[in-house]
């Protein structure tokens, strides 16, 4: 009985996927739980795993091959005896959370044993001929990472991505690399947001003596305690709440508003910038949101993120203050309609309430937003509500 495997749909965004690498050959046989085809989407790399027994009768797609949402990639027999409908049905239908489960590539190794591992070490250790099954894992649960690889053997360029040099008499040798599919995306969205939306930019200075002062008495209780940008992300929640606009988008000549208050926090991973969501962060708590920052984080630095990590968003924030600059203004992650950059967090002349100048800690904010829904005053006025919840920071504890 034959099943179709169909390239799924995986994120709002998502309406292709690119063929990176097949786990399997047509005439293996096939156990439930087995990684079948890592696929490249517009957001993250995902592994797809068997959902039954039975035996792969063709590949309709190679390697390299991008393949439309929907598109048969591969027909497997069905060698249980199950209804071939209900099989089909149950395999066609595969989303992230069915087919990758925790997010670890799992394959089989040798004696039984399972190996788990990212995606991005799955590929690398294919490039680089390495044996995931004589690795130590040092990611999350013993999965095998990215850096797991490399250190196991001298690190090489991947010769899918570069070119070989070519000589330039004015500027020396030149070597051209080819994006990866995620860099493509970020470049494209980059330059459509640049191009479609009219923005203009507001900012501030806030006074974070309190909030230095809070983290120091969470430090207590929580370890490690929740960072300055824990907090941002709390007191943007909460704003978002009071001005549902901000958390809105332009669509369609047209003014999205959503009930849902989701906040993509920017993370850079192997020269690509990802935006990872933390859902329902205006119902998290500092350290709630402080414990799914830091698993985005590391999901997206070790390749295991999913592309439901990566949807949903409604307000971004992006913070370089840990590279020391003051203030830079953050490209709006369209359709959103707004997005705030965060400076450094250090001590700066200011001028307290008895009128002399003494030094605080200080952070610069930057809300860029998108003039065809919001206007001047809307955007200060909820930039304002940030800087009053970080400068009063027990209502963050609310």
């Amino acid at each position: 009985m034959a099943v179709e495997i169909v390239m799924p749909h995986l994120s709002d965004s998502m309406e292709e996927g690119t063929i990176v690498q097949w786990f399997v050959a047509e005439g293996d046989a096939v156990s439930d739980g087995q990684p079948l085809v890592e696929v490249e989407t517009d957001k993250a790399s995902v592994t797809y795993e068997s959902e039954l027994d039975g035996t792969v009768l063709s590949i309709n797609a190679a390697v390299g091959d991008t393949v439309a949402v929907g598109a048969v990639i591969a027909v497997m027999g069905d060698g249980n005896g199950a209804d071939p409908a209900v099989a089909a049905s149950r395999t066609a239908g595969m989303t992230s959370a069915a087919s990758m489960g925790s997010g670890a590539a799992t394959s089989r190794a040798p004696r039984g044993r399972r190996v788990k591992a990212s995606p991005v070490a799955r590929r690398v250790a294919a490039e680089l001929g390495v044996d995931l099954a004589a690795l130590a894992g040092s990611g999350p649960h013993g999965r095998v990472i990215r850096a797991d690889v490399e250190r196991s053997v001298p690190a090489s360029p991947p010769a899918s991505r570069a070119a070989a040099p070519r000589t330039d008499s004015a500027k020396g040798n030149t070597t051209r690399t080819r994006p990866t599919r995620v860099q493509e995306t970020v470049a494209r969205r980059m330059a459509e947001s640049r191009a479609t939306v009219p923005d203009f930019e507001l900012r501030c200075e806030v006074d974070m003596t309190q909030a230095v002062a809070l983290r120091t008495q969470l430090s207590e209780i929580a370890d490690p305690p929740p960072t300055y940008n824990d907090f941002i992300v709390r007191a943007v929640a909460l704003a978002l709440r009071e001005f549902p606009r901000v958390n809105g988008a332009y669509r369609d000549s047209g003014f999205e508003t959503y009930s849902r208050v989701n906040v993509g926090i920017a993370v850079a991973a192997d020269d690509a910038l990802l935006v990872p969501t933390i859902f329902d962060a205006d119902q998290r708590s500092v350290i709630q949101i402080a414990a799914a920052s830091r698993e985005l984080a590391a999901k997206v630095r070790d390749g295991s993120v999913l592309p439901a990590d990566l949807s949903g968003g409604t307000f971004s924030v992006s913070n370089l203050g840990m590279y020391g600059l003051d203030s830079f203004t953050a490209v709006i992650n369209s359709p959103q309609a707004a997005i705030l950059a965060v400076g450094s967090l250090k001590p700066r002349a200011v001028v307290d309430e008895a009128g002399s100048v003494v030094a605080r800690p200080t952070v610069h904010l930057t809300l860029a937003c998108d003039h065809r829904i919001l206007y001047g005053a809307d955007g200060a006025r909820f930039l304002a509500r940030v800087r009053d919840l970080l400068q009063k920071p027990v209502a963050l504890l609310a």
